[in-house]
C-alpha cells in the first residue's frame, strides 16, 4: 500500500520481474488508487511516521512552512506516498519532478520561480541531479532565493530572484551519494525500513478491500511472506493472485490459492524468483558454492554482470543466502538448505569446512 525510473532495447529482468521494485505503468495507475491520504492511514514506518507527524503539526501550529524533508530507502517503500501525505497534511499543492530531469541550473530555476507559497516540491532520485542545479538548490533551500546568470563571459550578470517559502521533499535510494552540504540543509531526515510480514499483511488486507477482493488471514499472510518486505511487491503479487483466484478458484484468496498462484508465477516462499534461483543454482551446482567471480557467475546464468550484481544479489545478500567476499561470491549454508541440496563434505570450495571458516563457525 505504501509505495513509491530504466529503459532498454530488449526486455530486461528489471522491467519484467514480478518481484522487481521498479514501478511500471500498471503499478503507477494502481498505486494512485491505493495510496493512503493521511498519516493515520499510512501503514508501517512507525518511527518515521511519528516523527514526521510532530514536524507537520508544529509547522501548522506556527502557521509556517514545514521544514525540508529527506526520505531515503529502497524503492517501493512509500517515499512518494509520504511526500503526497506531507502536502495533504499541510493543505498545500504538490509538484513532482526527479533528479535526472533536472540537467541544468536553468531547469531548476524555472521550477522554483513558479512555486507558490507553501507549495511542496517533491524531487525523486535527488542524488542524480546535475551539480550546477545542486549548487543552486543550496541557496534556494536556505535563503529562498536563487541567482539567475544572464549573459556569458565577462559581461555575465547575476540577477537575484526571491522565492516564496516552500517545502522540498527529496527522495533517494542512495543517501550516501548526496553531498554533505545538501544533506545538512534538510530539517528532517527519515530512513524507510523494509516492512515486517505482519505490516505487509495489513497492507494486503487494505489493498484487497480497495480492489474489492476477498482474502482470508492465511491468504494475506502467504502473499506478505513472499513480498520481500516491500509494499509495492505485495500489491503486485495480490493482483496476480487475484487473477488466478478469479480464473482457477472461486475468487476467494486462501492460503492454498495464493501458494498455487505464486507457484505459477515462480515466486517461492522466501520471495525468490527465477533469476534469484538461477544465480544460487549456478553457484551451488557449477561452482560448489564458490567462491566465484561475479563475471563468471553472470556468464553461467546467461545474464549481464550488472543484472546479477544490481538486480539479484542485493536481496540474496539481505536474506543471508549469498555473501560477497574478497575472493568472490560464496553461498551460505542457508542457500544449500533453501534449494534442498547438501554441501560437499570435503575441504574444497563450497564445503562445510570452508563455509565454517568463512562465516566464523
Amino acid at each position: 500500500m505504501n509505495w513509491d525510473d530504466e529503459s532498454a532495447y530488449a526486455p530486461s529482468p528489471v522491467a519484467d520481474r514480478l518481484v522487481g521494485t521498479a514501478a511500471d505503468g500498471e503499478d503507477q495507475a494502481v498505486e494512485a488508487a491505493l495510496r493512503p491520504k493521511d498519516l493515520d492511514e499510512f501503514i508501517g514506518q512507525e518511527r518515521v511516521r511519528q516523527q514526521l507527524d510532530l514536524v507537520l503539526k508544529a509547522a501548522r501550529a506556527r502557521g509556517a512552512t514545514a521544514d525540508h524533508v529527506l526520505l531515503s530507502g529502497a524503492p517501493g517503500l512509500g517515499k512518494t506516498t509520504l511526500s503526497m501525505i506531507i502536502a495533504a497534511e499541510m493543505g498545500a499543492p504538490i509538484r513532482i519532478t526527479s533528479g535526472p530531469a533536472i540537467q541544468h541550473a536553468g531547469d531548476l530555476a524555472a521550477i522554483l520561480s513558479s512555486l507558490t507559497e507553501g507549495e511542496v516540491l517533491f524531487l525523486d532520485e535527488i542524488h542524480r541531479m546535475s551539480r550546477p542545479a545542486e549548487e543552486m538548490l543550496y541557496m534556494a533551500m536556505e535563503d529562498f532565493r536563487v541567482d539567475v546568470i544572464v549573459g556569458k563571459g565577462p559581461g555575465a550578470t547575476a540577477i537575484p530572484l526571491e522565492l516564496p517559502p516552500f517545502t522540498l521533499v527529496g527522495a533517494t535510494t542512495r543517501a550516501g551519494l548526496l553531498p554533505p552540504p545538501l544533506r545538512d540543509r534538510f530539517g528532517f531526515t527519515g530512513h524507510m525500513e523494509f516492512y515486517a510480514p505482519a505490516e505487509l499483511q495489513r497492507v494486503v488486507h487494505r489493498s484487497a478491500r480497495l480492489l474489492d477482493v476477498e482474502v482470508d488471514e492465511k491468504g494475506a499472510a502467504e502473499i506478505a511472506g513472499r513480498s520481500r518486505g516491500t509494499p509495492r511487491i505485495a500489491n503486485r503479487l495480490l493482483r496476480r493472485v487475484r487473477d488466478y483466484a478469479q480464473v482457477k478458484a472461486d475468487g476467494v484468496i486462501t492460503q492454498d490459492v495464493a501458494a498455487r498462484a505464486l507457484e505459477v508465477y515462480e515466486v517461492d516462499r522466501r520471495g525468490l524468483d527465477r533469476l534469484d534461483r538461477a544465480v544460487l543454482t549456478a553457484l551451488l551446482k557449477l561452482f560448489g558454492g564458490g567462491p566465484v567471480g561475479l563475471s563468471t557467475l553472470a556468464v553461467a546464468v546467461g545474464e549481464e554482470r550488472e543484472t546479477v550484481e544490481e538486480v539479484a544479489e542485493p536481496f540474496l545478500v539481505r536474506e543471508g543466502l549469498l555473501a560477497r567476499t574478497p575472493r568472490g561470491r560464496v553461498a551460505t549454508p542457508a542457500a544449500w538448505t533453501h534449494l534442498g541440496m547438501t554441501p560437499p563434505a570435503h575441504g574444497g570450495p563450497g564445503s562445510v569446512a570452508q563455509e565454517d571458516r568463512l562465516f566464523g563457525q
